[in-house]
């Protein structure tokens, strides 16, 4: 097995960010600084920050219904954090993801740095969708702009699909981070976002399909958690 995805396999670091733990020293093999790429025997001593890790027998993942006001990070600067709201089993959890201060919605977090990596990686193509609620109805011209064009932000050019649910309310898709860009795409054109609400991803990747789309169903309370 290949250190970084060893190392996903053992704690909550992605493989990314296991590669990353590599280059900046926080890794030995068998005492010595391993090299990117080196295969793991059975037989060798993986240590991470100097502590041995070994890939762990099962993993857990939940979902958590986040409410507005709450940030992703366990450092809130302020703010209140989701890891407020979790029991003390699940505090070495991580999120898959972020969804900002302002929104609410569907959740994962897990201890699986592999399933993380397969969720967030740009070449799994994984998409977020949003109900985002206007205080305006949409206008057509805006509509084709945003399906034709994409959105001229500061940072530059914001592309998502949208398909609307009524006259105020609509269905915003798009990859990773989409949550603040919609927002400021709906600032961009005049049109105030009251509600932006992560209702789902779609093409999960395997058996969290079936709960995830139950609790979508029984429209679950904020802060509700459901283990995976």
């Amino acid at each position: 097995m290949r250190l970084n995805k060893f190392i996903a396999a053992s704690t909550v670091l992605s493989r990314r960010a296991a590669d990353a733990a590599i280059n900046d020293g926080r890794v030995t093999v068998n005492s010595l600084p391993p090299k990117q790429g080196v295969d793991i025997a059975d037989t060798d001593e993986v240590r991470l920050d100097g502590e041995l890790i070994s890939p762990r027998q099962g993993h857990t993942t939940i979902m958590l219904n986040k409410p507005v006001g709450y940030v992703c990070s366990r450092d809130g600067q302020g703010s209140h954090t989701i890891f407020e709201l979790l029991p003390a089993e699940y505090q070495r959890l991580q999120p898959i993801g972020r969804l900002d201060k302002d929104s609410s919605g569907l959740l994962l977090l897990t201890d699986d740095g592999e399933f993380a990596n397969q969720l967030t990686h740009p070449r799994y193509e994984k998409a977020k969708i949003y109900e985002v609620t206007l205080d305006k109805p949409l206008e057509p011209l805006h509509q084709q702009m945003i399906s034709d064009h994409g959105i001229n932000l500061e940072d530059g050019l914001s592309r998502f699909s949208i398909s609307k649910i009524d006259s105020h309310a609509l269905d915003a898709g798009g990859e990773q981070g989409a949550g603040g860009i919609r927002r400021r795409a709906s600032t961009s054109l005049e049109t105030k976002k009251d509600y932006n609400h992560h209702a789902r991803r779609p093409q999960p990747p395997n058996p969290p399909h079936t709960l995830r789309s139950r609790l979508q169903r029984q429209n679950p309370p904020p802060h509700s958690i459901r283990q995976l």
